[in-house]
């Protein structure tokens, strides 16, 4: 039986994603900075804070003494931001960067010399679609899924001489509680950005709540787990989004610019 870790597998992608597996045939443990607050829940969790590098070391040492594998590591756990890159505190820029970057880089280190031990194991890092481009207000989320999408390139061919790999899955809006759970900038007294990021933050939350669903991510997810050669990327989510990517490959840079701008009414 294949043994599945999942990041942020309380709520949302991580949950759906967990308990497809876990019907499937899977055995799956998830992660969760305070897993006692969920009972009942489809697939064990354990403790992990992604900021803090012995607490991912420990939940990582503690799926192995119980079950002596990872076959596939799913870097799930991410936190939101939004707000313009002028006013955004930069404190909070650090926390999306050591949330959604470091602390999923840190998890593939405790991660890969176990896999590296069998010579086996897939590493499926969840990005996002606001990844591939500099979207207005999500600056700063795009930019820490930007660069998990680099480093994810990097060590594809850091373990091309092996039977280990790994791919990105990147989501559009998904409706899930993201919007609860992620940082809003406050607009500033007399700030110039007062009424289009005001619009555009509605326009945001507005987008999640007619996303994809949780289970359809799941489904894509699990579909990535059973090939037998992982392409670096991959994508998922409302048709417009995932075009938008490709999109971005072959039109000018001030015309995808100006699309973006329509889209999102600035």
């Amino acid at each position: 039986m294949q043994v599945v870790f999942i990041t942020g597998g309380s709520t949302g992608i991580g949950k759906a994603t967990g308990a497809l597996l876990q019907s499937s045939g899977y055995k799956v443990i998830g992660t969760s900075r305070s897993p006692d607050r969920y009972k009942n829940h489809p697939f064990p969790l354990v403790q992990m804070d992604l900021n803090d590098v012995s607490s991912i070391e420990k939940a990582v040492q503690t799926v192995i003494s119980q079950h002596g594998q990872i076959d596939v590591l799913i870097n799930n756990a991410g936190k939101g931001i939004v707000g313009p890159v002028e006013e955004t505190p930069v404190e909070e820029i650090r926390k999306a960067f050591e949330t959604n970057l470091v602390g999923a880089i840190a998890v593939m280190q405790a991660v890969l010399p176990i896999m590296r031990e069998r010579n086996k194991g897939k590493i499926i890092n969840i990005t996002s679609i606001a990844g591939y481009a500099g979207l207005p207000f999500r600056g700063m989320y795009s930019a820490t899924k930007s660069a998990l999408h680099m480093v994810t390139e990097s060590l594809r061919l850091e373990l091309k001489h092996t039977n280990l790999q790994s791919c990105t899955l990147a989501p559009g809006d998904v409706a899930t509680n993201i919007v609860e759970g992620r940082y809003h900038t406050p607009v500033k007294v007399g700030s110039p950005y007062k009424s289009i990021y005001g619009a555009a933050r509605k326009d945001m939350d507005a987008h999640v709540d007619n996303g994809v669903s949780a289970k359809t991510v799941a489904k894509a997810i699990y579909k990535i787990i059973q090939k037998n050669k992982l392409k670096p990327h991959y994508t998922v989510g409302p048709f417009v989004q995932r075009f938008s990517v490709y999109l971005k490959s072959y039109l000018p840079a001030k015309l995808y610019e100006n699309i973006l701008s329509k889209f999102y009414n600035i």
